[in-house]
């Protein structure tokens, strides 16, 4: 208001920006520059700086560039841009592919949304109308083989081979294993092969009545 006697003082713009800014914890100033979501980042006022703790603040969707302060003093360092980072046609190659990507799988989409099914007059189970030939179906299992890469992982493939014989496993687990070559137990002291018993220790050989070892 006009009758208002406070004084009013304008905030410079770099001020109001800093409000702007969110916190991302301490790092340590490397040769490389200052890590920041697995992406380095550099500046010129870097140089001979190597091994001081700063702080980072970044504004949010905006990567390319962080500030940086001091960790201990709070003073402000200087930006640090992205380091090695992509050119303008590496970027529109990249939106290009992202956007070709998400026109496929929004096709897929809808074309699965399409389902059409036969007329029902008495309850029944739904039968699905659309047929395809055996090119067509290979064709589009081959893309989705290609594209899902959860499929080439086969964990199971080889099951794990079977525990010695002397083990306690439970039913559950053993029913996962393979059956294997039977795995030697360490040999005893005189290099022969030692059984273990249940209490897991070697078994010592017995003597008779006229001291022949049995």
């Amino acid at each position: 208001m006009a009758g208002d006697p406070t004084p009013l003082r304008d905030v410079p713009a770099t001020d109001l920006w800093t409000f702007t800014l969110e916190d991302a914890g301490t790092r340590t100033l490397t040769t490389r520059g200052v890590r920041f979501r697995k992406r380095d980042y550099v500046g010129p006022w870097m140089t001979g700086q190597a091994g001081i703790q700063v702080r980072i603040r970044f504004m949010p969707h905006h990567d390319h560039r962080i500030e940086v302060y001091h960790a201990a003093t709070g003073r402000y360092l200087g930006p640090a841009d992205l380091a090695n980072q992509a050119t303008e046609e590496q970027v529109s190659a990249v939106r290009r592919a992202r956007a070709a990507r998400a026109r496929r799988l929004k096709k897929d989409l809808e074309a699965s949304q399409r389902e059409r099914y036969a007329a029902a007059v008495q309850p029944e189970a739904p039968q699905r109308l659309g047929a395809l030939t055996t090119a067509q179906a290979e064709a589009e299992l081959a893309q989705t083989a290609d594209t899902d890469l959860a499929q080439l992982a086969m964990p199971d493939l080889i099951p794990p081979a079977a525990p010695p014989a002397d083990w306690r496993t439970p039913a559950s687990l053993a029913a996962l294993t393979t059956p294997g070559p039977r795995v030697p137990h360490p040999p005893g002291r005189d290099g022969a092969s030692a059984p273990y018993g249940r209490d897991r220790r070697a078994a010592r050989p017995t003597t008779d009545e006229d001291g022949d070892a049995s």
